[in-house]
Order: structure tokens, then C-alpha cells, then sequence
């Protein structure tokens, strides 16, 4: 970890700083390199041949690293940018972590293209505990909001950390609902630590660096482009044991975050939303071709990835628990006496907005007293 640290280590970190900066080397060529060769300053007086022999670098690659390493401008410039990157750490009281390092995050370290560092503003070890990814669309509805709400809640009780890209939507419901819930959340940004772009006034980063963390692999002061964000997704999924979809639609980034979790051999969950939603097609698409198992609760998740912690869980999220009901909620299973009834029919039997009541309906469910049938029926329960 870089703020303060050894000459040796700070030169190790210089070096993969610098490694980053050379056109073609990605993640996964820069670890073969480390791998193979070492990331010590010895490596600037490697030569092609060295870098040729490394599987997936090859002559043309390896020519280019050792021509970079040979040529001044390059090679100064690069260690310029290494040495301001080291020197902007204090300036946003971040860290510098390497994957040589035992407190890189552990899930990380294992996927085929980890980052060789990451920037991180808060504690890190926020990222070596049991962790859930939740992703979804930026245009959340309330009823997406609640399912993440409710999901949150069970997860933080049993000791989940929550990761999640802080973008509109869906992603801030589960950092602030982790937050609320006196969890931890880590929010994994595509540009630099510093650029919370998506909160300029500071509504709730400020309270992520205090219970979990920024992180991200992207340089301070780095400018964000659209080919940063599937690079982001990759480290959400690598973060946790399982990605959890909430809201998307057929072609969302959520569902890139779940195709990355697939490739890494992680779980896929996803919660089920109406048939006639744009906002849960790609969910209920990921849950008919078996690519996500279908979860309504916190149990359903914790069972699959941490069966131990299923016993921390509090009684009120037991299916047993007496649950309480608000007004609405009472109002809605009390048109639900008489029968199956379509959601348009019990709209205009409670004067509720569709949308909203389906908030209220999912609740109902997640307490065992309601069921939905095909075709937007609903059913009482007992």
C-alpha cells in the first residue's frame, strides 16, 4: 500500500505505474510480465527477447516494450506521470494498492484480468469481506428501489458488504440503503477516486469513504470515456462472490456487470419484475435462460454464498415473523379477499397509480401474503 511506504516498495509500484502507460499492455500482459519478469526497476534494461518469451506478449509486443524502455521521452515522461500519481495520494488522502500487496482484495486477485493496483479513498479492507455486487438501470422505478432496499438490508445484517458502480439509479439506492442500514459499501468509479461525478455535491461519498470505500483502477485526474465503464463492470463483479441484477433492460450495462460475473465463475442473481416493464426485460430475460437464479429476499443470496451466515439474519426478515403492514398494504390485501385479481382491477379498486402499487404488492410478497400468478394476477395468501 502506497501514502507512506519503503523505497523498495515505492519503486515496485513506480514500475507498474509506468508499465500501465505503455500502448497494448492491459491488466492481464502486465501481470504475465510481473510474473515472469518481476515489476523491480531492474526491468527498464530487460530487452525484447525477455519480453517475447512471456506468453500472450510476443516479438511485435515485445519490441515495443523495450523500444518504450529505450527511449527517453517515453520512458521520462512515463516515470513523471508514475511520480505525480504517487504525489497526488496525499492530496486526496487516498492509497495506492498493489495486487503484490496482502491487503489487495482477495476476490480481485482472482479474476483473469486483475488491475495491477487499484486507487482507493477509505478502508480497504471493505473489500475483504463477504461482498454482494448490485447493479441495475439508471431510470429505477420504486418498485426497484424497494426490491434493493430490502435485499440491502438482509445482507448488511448478515455481515455483507455492498459493491456497486454509484451510478443514477439503482446503484446509489444500494450504496445509501447499505449505508443506512449502518453497513459497508464500495463504489467502483471509471475515472479517477477523486471524480465522483455522479455526486458533485457530495450527498453521499462522503459517507462511502467512511463506511467502505472509493476505488478504482483509472489514474487521478484521468479523463472518463465510454470504454472505461465495461472496465469498471468487470471490477464489480470481480469484488464480490455474486452480482445481483435489480432493473434492466435488454441491453444495460447491468447486464455486461452479469456477463463479467459468468466469465469469472461468479453467481448471478436477479430480482423478477413485470412482464410488461421495459426496465425488467433484461432481468426476466437473465432468469429464463437459467444465466441468474431468481431471488425475492436476502436469505435466498446469503443461503447460496455464505450458508453460515443465514443464522445472523434478524427474525424480522424470517419468512415466520409476524410482518407489519402499512396502510396501503392493508388497503391492497383487503381487495384481495374475494379472489385472483388483475393488477389494472385492483388499481381502480384502490385509486392507485399501477406503478405503485406494485411497490406495494412486492412487499406483500416478500412477506408471504400475496402471490402473483401469469398475467399480472395476484392472489392472498392464508
Amino acid at each position: 500500500m502506497i501514502s507512506k511506504a519503503s523505497p523498495d516498495n515505492l519503486s515496485n509500484t513506480i514500475v507498474l505505474l509506468v508499465l500501465s502507460q505503455i500502448p497494448g499492455l492491459g491488466p492481464a500482459r502486465i501481470n504475465a510480465i510481473r510474473q515472469k519478469i518481476g515489476c523491480s526497476p531492474e526491468i527498464f534494461m530487460a530487452g525484447e527477447s525477455d519480453f517475447a518469451s512471456i506468453p500472450g506478449i510476443g516479438q511485435k509486443l515485445g519490441r515495443t516494450i523495450a523500444r518504450f524502455f529505450r527511449t527517453p521521452g517515453d520512458i521520462d515522461n512515463a516515470r513523471k506521470t508514475a511520480d505525480r500519481q504517487i504525489s497526488l495520494l496525499e492530496r486526496y488522502n487516498a492509497k495506492l494498492v498493489t495486487i503484490e500487496e496482502s491487503l489487495y482484495p482477495p476476490l480481485l486477485r482472482e479474476i483473469y484480468d486483475p488491475p495491477p493496483f487499484v486507487f482507493v479513498r477509505g478502508d480497504i479492507h471493505a473489500a475483504h469481506l463477504p461482498s454482494l455486487s448490485i447493479v441495475g438501470t439508471r431510470q429505477a422505478t420504486q418498485y426497484g428501489k424497494k426490491a434493493v432496499e430490502h435485499i440491502c438490508r438482509g445482507l448488511v445484517s448478515a455481515g455483507f458488504s455492498i459493491v456497486s458502480g454509484l451510478a443514477y439509479g439503482i446503484d446509489m439506492t444500494a450504496h445509501r440503503s447499505a449505508l443506512d442500514n449502518n453497513g459497508k459499501t464500495i463504489a467502483v468509479l471509471a475515472g479517477g477516486v477523486e471524480n465522483v461525478h455522479t455526486d458533485p455535491e457530495g450527498k453521499i461519498w462522503p459517507r462511502i469513504i467512511e463506511q467502505g470505500a472509493l476505488l478504482s483502477e483509472e489514474f487521478f485526474e484521468s479523463s472518463i470515456s465510454p470504454a472505461k465503464f465495461p472496465k469498471r463492470n468487470r471490477l464489480i463483479s470481480g469484488l464480490s462472490k455474486g452480482t445481483l441484477i435489480i432493473e434492466s433492460n435488454r441491453k444495460g450495462g447491468a447486464l455486461i456487470t452479469s456477463s463479467y460475473a459468468l466469465d469469472q465463475n461468479r453467481e448471478v442473481f436477479a430480482i423478477p419484475g413485470s412482464i410488461f416493464s421495459h426496465t425488467s426485460a433484461g432481468t426476466n430475460s437473465l432468469i429464463g435462460k437459467g444465466h441468474a437464479k431468481l431471488v425475492t429476499k436476502a436469505e435466498d443470496i446469503i443461503s447460496e454464498l455464505a450458508p453460515g451466515c443465514s443464522e445472523t439474519v434478524p427474525e424480522t426478515m424470517e419468512e415466520h415473523a409476524a410482518p407489519s403492514l402499512s396502510t396501503e398494504e392493508k388497503v391492497v390485501l383487503n381487495h384481495l379477499e374475494n379472489g385472483t385479481v388483475h393488477i389494472d382491477t385492483l388499481a381502480e379498486q384502490t385509486a392507485m397509480d399501477p406503478s405503485t402499487l406494485l411497490v406495494y404488492l412486492f412487499e406483500l410478497e416478500m412477506k408471504n401474503l400475496v402471490i402473483q400468478q401469469p398475467g399480472q394476477l395476484f392472489r392472498r395468501i392464508g
